[in-house]
Formats: structure tokens, C-alpha cells, sequence
């Protein structure tokens, strides 16, 4: 299958799951009765754009940008959609490069059997700029010849039940995801990196519980799952199989002891790489390890047995929640939980802590799959990007940026926390994300893939978005973002850094301009000189 149909076939997915909602085209905003809302609006733009290379070089390029796409905020009370997608056309002179992107995030659901089955998906499509060391971060138009598209996309049902006092809920997933670049990553020594391509990822899991004093005075629960993702890098394979019981002891009307134990069984897999006359692997076009199909699987982790863990479940009120646990689970220590704080409609903070084992798409159909399908999406005013930047409407926003920090192929332990809050002050919204990543890397001793075992990459990220209405007819929006990358060896640091700020006034009711300025830096360890740019631009946007 050609790249070309790759994204054939992942833009018609995310198409799939936007005409799922249950709007027309012409609608713009409604109010359709009790517990449903529904918002669509379309918009074309047209624009002017000036990219300015500060540093190391003094390269000015021009741009006519033509953009068209969607907001969609649909919520009923049996289905729900949220979603953010634009395609973006720009159109260089002398030597600015052309390009095409697609940008946006999607998810929603839709209720087949009222409070019994449900069908779920989401979409993710975000452009980057990929450095040497295998790190991504946001891409200014100057740099187009480091651009990269990463694609997700996931989708799968839902079952509840209810059997006497026996709560039964089932799930089952199937994602695909993609990163393309145009080259091949180099490192600093002019050797190629081995950075993912693309991933199918599945996953299930049936529970059944009862709450506590209905009947026994604990809550009591079973749960099994699995979850499998096949890499096309060396063929490698993620698998985990589990089976644990839980009880809920309640200390409280507000406090429990939560715990549990059981079983499992975790595999991580590959092929080696096919090897030339010298022994040496080969490498393709792309930049990328061969596959040897005809080489036997090897393991690179192998562990079964005892997993356990025991925390605090608090819920004070509706508004403040959580969860905390602490055991071990891939024969060594592991820690997740989740702390949520909405103390009104105009405030909330989220933090979540996770800890699991998956390729570098399953970390995105992950997060993908822990958003809501009612949020708002961040996007830079100038490049039209995707920022990452994704604040629920009930507080559990939730940062996608983090999940993009390190793109090598090899799968890896994935530890980290994510924390968001977003507050509106009269005519003043706020949003901020913060995070940290920590991914080490497990490869198959004997592969080509060998000396990626055991590094470790960090990710340290901050993004925020700042907008203010002035008057009646005018707005204002800022964002910053500052990103962190530590490669797990030597010379693959990367520090990025940017800001912008837009002004727009409506000329008429559906016709607006707008006026935008954006300064971009990185710190890379992969290049001797440091990279800045300005970007510039004036443009008009119709609203349908």
C-alpha cells in the first residue's frame, strides 16, 4: 500500500467520523431542546504570510495561504461529537517550498442501544517538525523541508449492563497510526534513525463489579483484558494479557481503600532487519530498518506473574475527585491515578499520572481514547497547526502535545504526568498544559534494534493559550509553548520555544480580519547553530 493511500485512507476515517454526527451542513448554531446542544461552523480562509529566518540564516519567504475547515460541537443525549479539522493550502514564491497539511482532532460516540451499546472513535492529525535526535515539536512554515504528519485514528463499542446488583461493562478498540516524513531522520553522525512508521493496535476488556453495600458492605470486582499493538518496524509486537479482582473498602461517605491483584503476562517481540554481504543491516529509501520476514521472532521482554496494586479513592463532592495507587506490575514498581477539581463552570484543574507499555502509536490511540467528546481545540493563529493544546468542556482536558515527544520505532515503558487548567473571567479565557514523559526503550538484544535498549528519552512540555473579547466586534489571542527534549544519549538535546498573538475584527456578521505574528527558537544539540524565525501575517476569514 502506497504512502499516498495511507492518507487516503486515514483522511477518509476522520471525513467518517465527522459526518457520524447528526447535523447538516447548513447548520450553524442550534439549541435542539432539553440536553442537547448542537454548533457547527464551517470557514474559509485567505491570507498573506511572511516567514522571516533569524537565525543562522536570512531567508525571507512568502506565502499565500488558503485554508478551509470545520468546528463541530454536537451534544444530545444519546450521542456526542467534538471536533477541530482543517486542511491548509500554502502556496510559496521564489524558493518558499508548497505544502499541504491536514490538522485537527475528532472524537466522538453514538449510543446504538440507549445505556446498553455504544460505538466510539476519534481521529488525530497534527503536522510537527522532527530534529535529529528523533525529537518532534511545532513546525514554522520557514522549515518545511523538516516537516513531518503524524496520523491516529481508533474505533470500537461499548457494553453495559446491569445483572441484579452486578454491573457488567465490556469495551473492544482497533486503532492505526502513521508518522510520515518526507526524509530520512539523520543523527549527528550522518547515520539514519530508525523513526516509526506505522502501527495496528487492539484492545479489550470485560468487567464486572458491584458497589459497596449492594450486597456484601465492600465493593467487589473482576476484570480481564488485552491489549496488542504489531509495529511494522522489524515487525515487533506489544502484547499483555491480564486478569485481576478489586474491593472497595469504604472508610467514609467520601474515602475508600481501593486494592487489588492477579495475573499477567507481558511480551515484547520483533524480527531482525535483513542484513547485506558485510552483516550490516540495510536500510530503504525512507531512512528505515528493513524488515527480514524470514527471521525468527525474538523476545526483548518476557514477564508473567503476580501484579498488585492498593491506593485512595476521595470524592468529597461531585466536583473534586481522587484516585491514587501505587504496586507493581511488570515485575517492578508502578504508580497512576488521576485528580480532578472543578469548583464551577468557569474553572477546572486536571492531573493525571500513567505507567504502561506500548509502541509510540499506541500512546497516541491511548491518549486519543482518554479524551472527551465535548472540548475545544488550540491552534496557532499563523501556521493554522494543531498545538496539542485540548481543554474539556467538565475540566478533563487532556494534552496531546506530550505523547509526540520521541519517534524512535522501538517500543517502550512509557511513565509520566499531564496536568490542565483552564479558568474564564468575564470576557478573559485561560488554558494551560503541563507535562512530563519519560520513555525507555526495550529492543531485542541480537537485532538491529539492540543498542535502543535501554535508552531513555524525557519530555518536558508547558503550552497556554490566552483570548480576551474586545467589544463586540473584536478579539484577542495569545499562546506560548516551551518544550524539552533529553535524548537517553549524547548530543540529542532539544529545547524549542515559541509565542504568538492574533487580532481579529468581524467586518460584517459571517466576514472577519485578522492580523497574526508568531516567533519560534530551538536549541538543538543535532545542529552547531541555533534556529529562529518570525512569521508574519494578514488575512480574511468567512464564517458560513
Amino acid at each position: 500500500m502506497t504512502m499516498l493511500r495511507h492518507r487516503k485512507l486515514l483522511l477518509a476515517g476522520i471525513a467518517s467520523i465527522i459526518m457520524a454526527a447528526p447535523v447538516q451542513a447548513q447548520e450553524s448554531r442550534a439549541d435542539d431542546g432539553p440536553g442537547r446542544t448542537t454548533t457547527v461552523s464551517p470557514y474559509i480562509e485567505v491570507s498573506q504570510v511572511l516567514s522571516a529566518e533569524l537565525s543562522p540564516g536570512d531567508d525571507v519567504l512568502t506565502f499565500t495561504q488558503v485554508a478551509a475547515g470545520v468546528d463541530i460541537n454536537v451534544q444530545g443525549r444519546n450521542s456526542g461529537v467534538s471536533a477541530s479539522v482543517r486542511y491548509e493550502r500554502n502556496i510559496g514564491y521564489g524558493d518558499a517550498v508548497d505544502t499541504d497539511t491536514v490538522s485537527g482532532v475528532a472524537r466522538g460516540y453514538i449510543a446504538v442501544i440507549p445505556r446498553a451499546v455504544t460505538l466510539e472513535a476519534g481521529a488525530l492529525a497534527s503536522r510537527t517538525r522532527v530534529d535529529g535526535s528523533g525529537a518532534v515539536s511545532p513546525n514554522p512554515l520557514v522549515s518545511a523541508d523538516a516537516t513531518s504528519q503524524t496520523y491516529a485514528l481508533y474505533a470500537g463499542p461499548t457494553f453495559n449492563a446491569q445483572a441484579g446488583p452486578v454491573a457488567v461493562s465490556a469495551h473492544a478498540r482497533i486503532g492505526y497510526n502513521r508518522f510520515e516524513t518526507d526524509d530520512a531522520v539523520i543523527d549527528e553522525n550522518g547515520d539514519p534513525i530508525d523513526v516509526f512508521d506505522d502501527s495496528v493496535t487492539y484492545s479489550s476488556q470485560v468487567r464486572a463489579a458491584t458497589r459497596a453495600g449492594d450486597p456484601l458492605p465492600v465493593g467487589l470486582a473482576v476484570t480481564a483484558g488485552a491489549y496488542q499493538e504489531d509495529i511494522s518496524n522489524l515487525d515487533q509486537r506489544v502484547r499483555d494479557i491480564y486478569v485481576r479482582g478489586d474491593v472497595t473498602v469504604p472508610v467514609s461517605q467520601s474515602l475508600a481503600i481501593v486494592g487489588g491483584a492477579g495475573y499477567e503476562d507481558v511480551e515484547v517481540s520483533s524480527r531482525d532487519a535483513l542484513r547485506d554481504a558485510n552483516g550490516d543491516p540495510v536500510i530503504g529509501a525512507d531512512g528505515r530498518l528493513v524488515t527480514d520476514t524470514s527471521s525468527p521472532r525474538v523476545l526483548a521482554f518476557d514477564v508473567d506473574g503476580f501484579l498488585w496494586d492498593v491506593g485512595v479513592l476521595w470524592r468529597p463532592s461531585s466536583r473534586t475527585s481522587l484516585q491514587a495507587s501505587i504496586g507493581e506490575r511488570y515485575d517492578s514498581t508502578t504508580y497512576y491515578g488521576s485528580f480532578t477539581y472543578v469548583p464551577s463552570e468557569r474553572s477546572a484543574l486536571s492531573i493525571s499520572a500513567y505507567d504502561g507499555i506500548t509502541g509510540y502509536g499506541g500512546a497516541l490511540n491511548n491518549a486519543l481514547a482518554g479524551l472527551s467528546d465535548d472540548f475545544t481545540v488550540g491552534r496557532n493563529p499563523v501556521t493554522g497547526d494543531f498545538s496539542g493544546l485540548v481543554s474539556g468542556a467538565d475540566g478533563d482536558g487532556n494534552g496531546l502535545v506530550n505523547t509526540l515527544g520521541s519517534v524512535r520505532s522501538a517500543a517502550f515503558r512509557g511513565r509520566g504526568v499531564n496536568v490542565s487548567y483552564q479558568r474564564r473571567i468575564g470576557r478573559l479565557t485561560a488554558a494551560l498544559g503541563a507535562g512530563y514523559d519519560r520513555r525507555t526503550f526495550i529492543a531485542a538484544q541480537g537485532t538491529a534494534l539492540e543498542a535502543a535498549d535501554g535508552i531513555t528519552d524525557e519530555s518536558y512540555y508547558i503550552t497556554g493559550a490566552l483570548g480576551r473579547q474586545l467589544g463586540r466586534n473584536a478579539s484577542l489571542q495569545t499562546s506560548a509553548y516551551v518544550n524539552w527534549f533529553e535524548a537517553g544519549r549524547a548530543d540529542g538535546d532539544l529545547t524549542a520555544i515559541g509565542a504568538s498573538a492574533a487580532y481579529n475584527r468581524s467586518l460584517t456578521s459571517r466576514l472577519s480580519a485578522r492580523a497574526a505574528l508568531a516567533v519560534d527558537y530551538f536549541d538543538s544539540d543535532f545542529s552547531a547553530e541555533d534556529f529562529a524565525t518570525a512569521t508574519a501575517l494578514l488575512g480574511l476569514r468567512y464564517d458560513f
